[in-house]
């Protein structure tokens, strides 16, 4: 595969199934044996658990949509900066809704082999996020 058809294809994993919510994408895109470095708490480090992950992030926020600022990519991998928005509707990670807007950064780094995606490393600003929910604050930031 190709620099820009990898791009293409996480383009594509952003819009369909990250947005949308469309788990057979993942199915697509993500190999069977794919790796997920970075799984969010109670999910598996596999395809599935990315899976869960997503359908639960829909569940919590379901207006949430990321959107690409950034779209690197050299040899096998593709590095995606997205800038992640939603309202807090439903439970999230143990979180109440708070019926608050929240939008965070999120970056991932992932590698492909033979046309799929085999691994995944992530960061996302969750901290900032559980503070506009009002869940979290700072020393010096009130409530702290």
């Amino acid at each position: 595969m190709s620099v820009e058809e990898n791009k293409a294809k996480v383009r594509r994993l952003i819009e369909e199934f990250i947005n949308k919510g469309d788990l057979a994408v993942a199915d697509e895109i993500f190999a069977t044996n794919f790796v997920n470095h970075s799984p969010a708490a109670g999910t598996t480090p596999d395809r599935q658990g990315i899976k869960q992950y997503i359908t639960m992030l829909h569940t919590a926020f379901p207006d949430f949509h990321g959107a690409i600022e950034d779209l690197i990519s050299e040899g096998d991998r593709v590095v995606v900066r997205l800038m992640c928005r939603g309202t807090h509707r439903g439970e999230f990670m143990g979180i109440s809704p708070t019926g608050r807007q929240g939008s965070v950064t999120a970056m991932s780094i992932l590698r492909f082999a033979g046309g799929k995606v085999v691994e995944r490393w992530n960061n996302t600003d969750n901290l900032g996020l559980l503070q506009q929910l009002g869940v979290v604050s700072l020393p010096g930031q009130g409530g702290g």
